[in-house]
């Protein structure tokens, strides 16, 4: 008797506690990513209004400390010419030095520069934020569960908090996110930047894109990874052909001796 009562209790509770997670599981926004798959690529002109968004929008606040401004012109990433991530570089003011006169000073950026940091350190971050730090974007989405759908559903989530839920000051709603509760205000808003190719800047849209510039800075070698895959594959294949009718000949001469 006391062994069932034990088996029941446990199945109660079981049952409870997968319910609970059950209901305050939300499921991500769906999109077709093109970087997904065995033969996925980055979409350049996505990478191109990515970084416009991120620079616009997101840089004020959020570093990407791993990327350089050469970055932006190499094979696999959003390929602008030379020329452009020069003058891409050269917009930003980088602290050097000391000079001749043991002082620091400000001069362009060159491609070999860090992209410029938002702020001095972590300690003036979070004072500029309420005391919240804004996490570098370098490999975000690999830090995240969800991966690219969280974050391109995080941007598109905030909306008004349900009926008996009290927010303090500077916290926001986001059914996406991790408890609901976030201190970045909503971050994008249809027609925050002009993309210069003439594509639609919806919410929707720089989601897309700012998600898609994202996964390239946390994956910049997924391409020649995904071609190194499928090579490997197709050598596998060759390779298995080719032994199977080895083995058959060999065999086959076994058998005619027997």
């Amino acid at each position: 008797m006391k062994n069932l009562f034990k088996i029941l209790f446990i199945f109660l509770f079981t049952f409870n506690f997968t319910s609970l997670n059950s209901a305050e599981k939300v499921e991500y926004l769906k999109t077709d990513w093109s970087f997904k798959g065995l033969f996925g690529k980055f979409d350049r002109g996505a990478l191109q209004r990515g970084y416009q968004v991120y620079t616009e929008v997101c840089a004020s606040c959020h570093s990407m400390k791993y990327l350089s401004y050469r970055n932006l012109a190499e094979k696999g990433g959003p390929e602008f010419t030379e020329a452009e991530a020069k003058v891409i570089a050269a917009s930003f003011e980088v602290t050097d030095g000391p000079n001749a006169d043991g002082e620091m000073f400000q001069r362009p950026g060159k491609l070999s520069d860090k992209f410029v940091m938002p702020y001095e350190n972590v300690e003036a971050a979070k004072a500029a934020n309420g005391g919240a730090y804004p996490p570098d974007m370098s490999v975000l989405i690999k830090a995240r569960g969800g991966g690219a759908d969280y974050i391109y559903s995080l941007l598109q989530g905030y909306e008004e908090p349900p009926i008996g839920i009290t927010l303090d000051d500077g916290v926001y709603y986001n059914k996406f996110m991790y408890g609901n509760m976030i201190k970045m205000s909503a971050p994008l808003s249809d027609g925050a930047v002009e993309y210069s190719d003439g594509t639609q800047a919806s919410v929707q849209q720089m989601s897309k894109d700012v998600t898609t510039f994202l996964m390239w800075a946390a994956e910049p070698h997924l391409e020649a990874r995904h071609q190194m895959g499928f090579k490997a594959i197709v050598y596998l294949i060759i390779l298995t052909v080719l032994v199977y009718f080895s083995m058959k000949k060999i065999w086959s001469r076994v058998e005619s001796e027997v």
